[in-house]
């Protein structure tokens, strides 16, 4: 009687893996393509490039990206009774035609955003798995575009906060030394004019971090005029680090929170340093007081954008969504102790660029 010999069978899944591996990369990488080249909607220079990605991977006769206006954007020869199927898509929300003519909804958040139309051989379901990708192509743009407006709207509100303190107390002083010492009054009102400029001024999304220290050592000339003994103040940069681009007013509010919270409650004078370096393939800035310092916990909520610093939490945040969740604020404190505040940001960044 022969033996008998019982081998492992392999596994289905991998079996179906094994076989679609030859086209499986190229299937993704168009996929890819596809998802970045609608990342400005169904309407933006990429739509054009997405709808021949589309019927690449359909392997279809035509294939149209149709917006809620009911244009349609072509790859391969445009359909003759397409504008039909794509109202009928826009007004129902639901499929429309069979094949060899296909118009299906294209769904983001629970709302319609456009319709994909087909014209060929596909299967329904492998059309409807496409217009599942579409959507999510569509889906994650539009957080994109909800993220950046959200920035550039935190940044508007950062350079219209002057605190009216500050100006108050900075035009007194001035005015004060119009008739005692006029240079002294004049250079001040010059330096104000200067601080207002590049707070309220547009901008690009980025500047050089020389410019960024012009600006703090501007404000801080009107706090010392303003505060007098009470305030001292070093700046030191490494002439190597002046040119790197940074996100523009990632600086001054980490200076004026050193000098609100650290300096002005003191009953003592105080200094606050400035520095700036490079340390391997980053750059790395310091902002630092001799005030009172806090409590680490109330350092988290300040990042947190609880409580009256909401320019750290909006600096935090700008950080880290230009160069990643490892380049965040950190502030190093404790109570009796001062704050340090460190900002790391690469020394080359792709698309952090100088207007």
């Amino acid at each position: 009687m022969g033996g008998l010999v019982v081998t492992e069978r392999e596994p289905r899944a991998a079996r179906l893996f094994r076989r679609a591996r030859p086209d499986a990369v190229p299937v993704l990488a168009t996929a890819r393509r596809v998802a970045g080249q609608l990342a400005d909607g169904l309407t933006g220079t990429g739509a054009r490039a997405a709808a021949r990605g589309v019927r690449n991977l359909l392997g279809a006769r035509a294939v149209g990206l149709a917006d809620l206006s009911g244009a349609i954007t072509w790859s391969g020869p445009p359909a003759a009774d397409a504008g039909g199927l794509v109202s009928d898509v826009l007004h129902s929300e639901t499929p429309s035609g069979k094949a060899p003519l296909q118009a299906v909804p294209l769904d983001v958040d629970g709302e319609l955003a456009g319709v994909l139309v087909v014209e060929g051989a596909a299967s329904r379901g492998t059309v409807r798995e496409v217009a599942r990708l579409v959507e999510s192509a569509l889906a994650r743009g539009k957080l994109e575009s909800s993220a950046e407006l959200a920035a550039q709207s935190e940044l508007r509100a950062l350079r219209a906060e002057i605190s009216p303190h500050f100006v108050y107390n900075a035009l007194t002083v001035i005015a004060s030394l119009v008739r005692t010492d006029p240079d002294r009054s004049r250079e001040l009102m010059l330096d104000f004019a200067d601080h207002i400029r590049h707070s309220l001024a547009k901008h690009g999304d980025y500047t050089a971090l020389a410019d960024e220290f012009h600006a703090i050592e501007t404000y801080l000339a009107l706090q010392r005029a303003v505060l007098g003994d009470r305030l001292r103040v070093q700046i030191r940069v490494a002439p190597d680090v002046l040119a790197v681009p940074v996100p523009y007013l990632v600086l001054q509010p980490l200076v004026e929170n050193a000098i609100r919270h650290g300096i002005e409650p003191l009953s003592r004078p105080g200094t606050v340093s400035v520095r700036g370096g490079a340390e391997g393939n980053d750059c790395v800035i310091s902002v630092e007081d001799d005030g009172a310092g806090m409590p680490p916990e109330d350092a988290e909520a300040v990042l947190s954008g609880d409580g009256e610093r909401v320019g750290l939490a909006n600096v935090d945040r700008r950080l880290r969504s230009v160069y990643g969740p490892w380049y965040g604020l950190v502030v190093e404190t404790a109570p009796g102790a001062g704050t340090r505040v460190l900002v790391r940001v690469p020394l080359f960044q792709p698309g952090v660029i100088l207007p």
